[in-house]
Order: C-alpha cells, then sequence, then structure tokens
C-alpha cells in the first residue's frame, strides 16, 4: 500500500557543508520516495539565498520546501544562526527544520529545539540507518503530521 504522502510531491532543502553527507542524504531520501526532490546548499548564507529566491517576481506561485534539514557546523552561517533567522521571519517560520548533524551534545540540542527546531536527529552512522531515518521522516512529516502548504504569492 502506498502512503498518502507518496501521491504527492515533496521538495526538501538541505544545507550541509560536508559534499559526501549531502550525497548520502539526498541519496537516501529519493530512494525511499519516488516523488521526492532534495534540493541542495553548502552553508547557512546559500540556504537563506535559495528561500530568498521564492520571494523575487520569478518565484510567484511556487511553493515553498516542505521541510529544511539543517546541520549546525557550517562555514559563513552555521546552522545555529541560520535557524534564528529562519524563525524569526514570517513567510517562512512555519517550514519544519530538522536539525540533523554530527553534534549529540546536550546545548546543541537544547539550543536547537529553543530556538525554534522541530526535531533533532544525530547523523546515523550507516548508510541503512540514514535509509531509515529517512523513511521514519517521510512517514511522520508527510503522513502523520498536519503541516501548511504555503506558496508565495504576490
Amino acid at each position: 500500500m502506498i502512503a498518502p504522502f507518496q501521491t504527492r510531491f515533496i521538495h526538501i532543502l538541505l544545507a550541509d557543508d560536508d559534499e559526501d553527507d549531502r550525497f548520502l542524504i539526498k541519496e537516501a531520501f529519493q530512494r525511499q520516495f519516488t516523488n521526492c526532490q532534495v534540493s541542495t546548499v553548502d552553508n547557512g548564507e546559500e540556504l537563506l539565498d535559495f528561500l530568498n529566491d521564492y520571494d523575487q517576481e520569478e518565484a510567484f506561485n511556487r511553493q515553498l520546501p516542505d521541510l529544511i534539514l539543517l546541520d549546525l557546523n557550517m562555514p559563513r552561517l552555521d546552522g545555529r544562526n541560520a535557524l534564528k533567522l529562519i524563525k524569526q521571519n514570517p513567510a517562512w517560520r512555519h517550514i519544519p527544520i530538522i536539525i540533523m548533524t554530527t553534534s549529540d551534545a546536550s546545548p546543541d540540542i537544547e539550543l536547537s529545539y529553543l530556538n525554534g527546531a522541530n526535531s533533532f536527529i544525530t547523523k546515523p552512522a550507516t548508510f541503512q540507518q540514514l535509509t531509515h531515518v529517512a523513511s521514519v521522516i517521510g512517514q511522520y512529516w508527510f503522513d502523520v503530521v498536519t503541516t501548511c502548504n504555503h506558496t508565495v504569492e504576490k
């Protein structure tokens, strides 16, 4: 039986500075969900630029990402500060953000939730574990939870 979320298009935005992690995470989600697009950026600045592009005229009636996967430790603008800026912006704060990082430090976890993260996941050690995590994330965020489906309108 196909889950309801697998009948609609899913757009995930992944912000991670590690090229190998970006490849593996994207691959894990796309193996689990044939209707999934994973866009990638290298750092927090590129993440904000990506979201800002939706505010431009050419983005008329485009849907924002359904979910953001955010690494904490990135150059230029780290995930901690990017999270704060996204959650302060009324046009973006509805987008669920999952912190996916190598850290399992209590201060990182606590601060992430205080700043508006919806979930905190320590990156799995194997690709098999990563595909399982991708499956669970998809089932939870796109089947169980009811989320906003915002479109940029001009």
